[in-house]
C-alpha cells in the first residue's frame, strides 16, 4: 500500500521549496473521505509537498486509541495531535508525548450544571492514555463504523480512571444548541466544543487543536506563520487561529468557514490535495 508522505522530508531536490513548512490536517471531513480512506490523489500531494520541504502532521479530536489504526493503515509515522490538542502522540514509535487529563471533579460539577439547566445527557467518556477505551452510556447515540467502545450501566464507570474527555448529548437539542447553552454555563469551569454530528465534548479549559499543534510544532521548530491548516468543524477553529492560513473544506461548517482564509473542495473531491497542488505550481 502506498502511503501517506513521512512527517519530516529531508530531501533538497526540490527547484522551489514549499511555502508553508507545515501542513496541518485533520481527519474526519478532512483528510479522510467517509470511508476513511485517503484518495491517492491527497497521498500524492501531500508527498509532493513533503518532498518540497514541508512536514506533515495530523491534527484530529479522535484520542489516539481511535486513531492509531488508521495511522498503522496509512503508514504515518510522524507526529499526531489527539484527543483535541490533549495528546501529542509519536506513531513512528508509538509513545505519547504530551497528554492532558480533564479535572474528574470539575467535570462531574460542569455536567450537573448543565443539567440543572436544560435536563439530563446521554453521556460518553474517552480514558486517557494509547489504549484508552472509550466508554459509552445509555441513550448515547453512536455512530456506525468501525471505532471500538465499551458500554456502561453505572455512573461511577464514567469518573474511575483519568480522561481526556466526556461526550455530551441532548435528547431535544440540537448539536450547536447543545454546545451553546453548555458552553455559556460552565464556560468559566471547562471548555466545551462542536466536533461533528453528534459530538459535543467537554474538554480541560484552556485545551484546543491549537494547544497541542503548537506543542508539536515547537518540537518541529516549526512557527506558527509557517503553517497551513485544513478543517471542517468548529472544533478546528482555534487551529486556524494559530496557523498562519486556514483551509475549510467545502463540506465544512460555516462557522469554520466564516474564519477561513479560502475554503477548497470537500473531502470527497479532494480539497486538501487541490489547494496543495496549486501551492507547489508556484
Amino acid at each position: 500500500m502506498s502511503t501517506i508522505a513521512p512527517n519530516v522530508s529531508e530531501s533538497t531536490d526540490a527547484a522551489e521549496p514549499f511555502p508553508y513548512r507545515l501542513i496541518a490536517t485533520d481527519l474526519d471531513g478532512t483528510l479522510l473521505r467517509g470511508d476513511e480512506t485517503v484518495s491517492q490523489r491527497t497521498r500524492d500531494a501531500l508527498a509532493a509537498a513533503t518532498a518540497a520541504g514541508a512536514a506533515h502532521i495530523v491534527v484530529t479530536g479522535r484520542s489516539v486509541a481511535w486513531t492509531r489504526h488508521i495511522f498503522e493503515d496509512l503508514g504515518y509515522e510522524g507526529l499526531a495531535v489527539c484527543g483535541q490538542g490533549a495528546q501529542v502522540y509519536h506513531a513512528g514509535e508509538r509513545r505519547l508525548l504530551t497528554s492532558l487529563t480533564l479535572d474528574r471533579q470539575l467535570a462531574g460539577l460542569a455536567l450537573s450544571k448543565v443539567e440543572a439547566e436544560i435536563g439530563p445527557l446521554a453521556l460518553a467518556a474517552s480514558r486517557d492514555g494509547i489504549d484508552g477505551s472509550v466508554l459509552i452510556g445509555p441513550g448515547y447515540r453512536v455512530q456506525e463504523g468501525p471505532l471500538p467502545y465499551v458500554p456502561f450501566t453505572d455512573p461511577a464507570d464514567v469518573w474511575a480512571a483519568p480522561l481526556t474527555k466526556l461526550y455530551i448529548q441532548h435528547p431535544g437539542l440540537s448539536d450547536d444548541d447543545l454546545a451553546t447553552v453548555a458552553r455559556q454555563t460552565v464556560g468559566n469551569l471547562v471548555d466545551v466544543v462542536m466536533a461533528g454530528e453528534g459530538v459535543v465534548e467537554i474538554l480541560p479549559l484552556g485545551l484546543s487543536k491549537a494547544t497541542g499543534l503548537s506543542l508539536a510544532a515547537r518540537r518541529l521548530k516549526i512557527k506558527a506563520a509557517e503553517t497551513i491548516a485544513f478543517g471542517d468543524m468548529p472544533n478546528d477553529i482555534p487551529m486556524f487561529g494559530w496557523a498562519g492560513h486556514g483551509v475549510a473544506m467545502a463540506n465544512a461548517h460555516d462557522s469554520l468557514k466564516a474564519v477561513a482564509d479560502e475554503v477548497t473542495a470537500s473531502n470527497e473531491e479532494d480539497g486538501i490535495a487541490v489547494v496543495l497542488e496549486n501551492l507547489l505550481k508556484r
